[in-house]
C-alpha cells in the first residue's frame, strides 16, 4: 500500500498550540526586559551590594509577573550578581576590595594590548564623540543617573577600541570587566557623592592613535587604568568604610580576606 499525504485542505493546526507558543515567546520577552531593568540597577547599585531581595519585591517594583521575575532571576543567578537564599530570597553579590584589584588588575594588562592592536581601525571621529558625551554634565539629573550617564558613555569609549583591536575574545572579556567596574564605581562614587573624573587621558589616547603611535596610545591606556583605579580603590575603601547601614553585615577585614 502506498503511502500519500493529506492534502493541506484537510490539514487543521491547533489554535491552542499556537497561542501557548505565542504564550511563551511573549514571557521570554517580559523576561529579557525584566533581567535588563534588574540588571542595570544593580550594575548601578540602586541595590546595595549585600542586600537581600525576594521576588514580591521585584515583582512590585518592576511591575512584572512571577515567570517573568523568575527568568531574570535564573540569568542574573547564573551570572554571579546574585545567589539564591533558601526561605530568605536572594542576595546581590557583595563588593570586596580585592574584587576592584582582580577588575583593575586585568583591565591594565588587556586595555593597552587593545589600544595597540586598534592603532590604525579604530574610528577616530566616533571615538571623539563618545569622549564629549563623557564630559556633558547633568546637573537636573540626581547623582546616580549623572555617575550612570558618564558610565554608560565610558563604557563605550572603552569598549569602542576594544572592538577595534580585532579580537572577539578580548572585546568580550573587555565588555565583562567593565560592567563588573560599573558596580565598583556607582558603589565608590555614589556613596561618597562625588562624579568619576577621567582628566586628559582620553584625548591623549585619541591624539595618538590619530598620530598612528600604537606604543604611545598603549602607554596612555595603562596610566588611564593605574591613575582610575587608585581613584575608584581609594572611594571604594571609603564606602566600605563607612557604610555600614548599606552594606549589611560585611566588615572591611572581613571583606578584604
Amino acid at each position: 500500500m502506498s503511502s500519500s499525504r493529506m492534502p493541506s485542505s484537510m490539514i487543521h493546526e491547533d489554535p491552542q498550540a499556537n497561542l501557548t507558543e505565542a504564550d511563551g515567546r511573549a514571557a521570554l520577552s517580559r523576561g529579557d526586559d525584566a533581567y535588563a531593568q534588574i540588571r542595570r540597577d544593580i550594575l548601578s547599585c540602586r541595590f546595595m551590594p549585600g542586600s537581600t531581595v525576594s521576588e514580591s519585591q521585584l515583582m512590585e517594583t518592576y511591575a512584572i509577573g512571577k515567570n517573568s521575575c523568575r527568568i531574570a532571576l535564573v540569568r542574573l543567578v547564573q551570572e554571579g550578581f546574585i545567589r539564591s537564599i533558601p526561605r530568605q530570597g536572594y542576595r546581590l553579590a557583595p563588593v570586596t576590595l580585592r574584587d576592584v584589584e582582580e577588575v583593575f588588575a586585568l583591565r591594565v594588562q588587556l586595555e593597552p594590548l587593545a589600544a595597540r592592536l586598534a592603532c590604525g581601525r579604530v574610528d577616530i571621529a566616533l571615538l571623539r564623540r563618545l569622549e564629549a558625551a563623557c564630559r556633558v554634565p547633568h546637573p537636573e539629573r540626581a547623582l546616580s543617573d549623572q555617575i550612570g550617564v558618564f558610565l554608560d558613555a565610558n563604557r563605550h569609549f572603552h569598549l569602542a577600541i576594544a572592538a577595534a583591536s580585532g579580537n572577539d575574545r578580548l572585546h568580550r572579556t573587555l565588555a565583562s570587566l567593565m560592567d563588573e567596574m560599573s558596580r565598583l564605581v556607582a558603589l565608590g562614587f555614589g556613596v561618597q557623592g562625588t562624579k568619576p573624573e577621567i582628566k586628559h587621558d582620553h584625548n591623549a589616547m585619541i591624539d595618538a592613535f590619530e598620530a598612528g603611535d600604537g606604543r604611545r596610545a598603549e602607554t596612555i591606556a595603562r596610566r588611564h587604568i593605574e591613575t582610575f583605579q587608585a581613584m575608584t580603590m581609594e572611594k571604594v575603601y571609603a564606602s566600605l568604610s563607612s557604610a555600614g547601614a548599606s552594606l549589611p553585615v560585611f566588615s572591611v577585614a572581613e571583606l578584604r580576606r
